[in-house]
């Protein structure tokens, strides 16, 4: 059994990549850089703003100025704050679990109070949420797992990760946690799929992942 649940945020807690990825192809045309939302999946979901951010830079030919997503940012907060769910199923799945659990997510920490508040969820991980904001490294290096992991002082290999991005589940396993990737998002599950992961669809199956699934003490089932 595990000691310690790992929850991504967007795409796990809340429903926010389907909106986010439709407000970045915008950005990113604005800025000079035109790509489809299945580029945009595949290069940036799952990763922090900072890799993203040197990722534009690299791709138009120049830094971004100071202040440069000032005209970006209610875009994002204005249609997260109509339109932002919780990923369905989870509220029964999190009520389910009696495993302690915290959220660490590539999100910085203000946006992570915008959408867990929007959500209602807020409350369920007071003082237990991590950014990536806070490690050297973000997703896919493990930095950010066990920053989590350590700070509530948990076995990293008796930790349990929930994510939906291809960059998460490989965090996981760099981490020597078992992760559980969730196919019910953006991320198809052949892009999930991989050693001690186990891929699923629907978040009400989580609980009974969660008991069903001992760790041999390396994060491999």
């Amino acid at each position: 059994m595990f000691d310690l649940v790992i929850f991504d945020c967007d795409g796990v807690l809340v429903d926010s990549e389907r909106i986010a990825v439709r407000i970045d192809a915008v950005v990113l045309d604005r800025l000079g850089w035109a790509l489809t939302e299945a580029e945009i999946i595949e290069r940036f979901v799952g990763r922090s703003e900072a890799y993203m951010v040197s990722e534009i830079e690299a791709a138009i030919g120049r830094p971004l100025e100071h202040g440069w997503d000032a005209e970006f940012v209610p875009l994002y907060r204005d249609a997260l704050a109509a339109e932002l769910e919780p990923v369905d199923g989870i509220v029964e799945a999190l009520d389910a679990i009696a495993i302690p659990n915290c959220v660490a997510s590539s999100s910085s920490h203000e946006r992570l109070r915008f959408t867990l508040g929007l959500t209602g969820l807020l409350d369920r991980f007071d003082g237990r949420i991590f950014s990536a904001t806070e490690v050297a490294n973000g997703k896919p290096a493990p930095d950010l797992f066990l920053h989590a992991a350590a700070t509530l002082g948990a076995d990293p290999a008796r930790c349990a990760v929930v994510e939906d991005s291809r960059y998460g589940v490989e965090a996981a396993r760099a981490a020597g946690m078992h992760g559980f990737g969730y196919a019910g998002g953006l991320t198809t599950a052949e892009r999930l799929a991989g050693p001690a992961t186990t891929v699923f669809h629907d978040m009400h199956e989580l609980p009974a992942l969660l008991e069903a699934t001992p760790t041999n003490g390396d994060g491999a089932v």
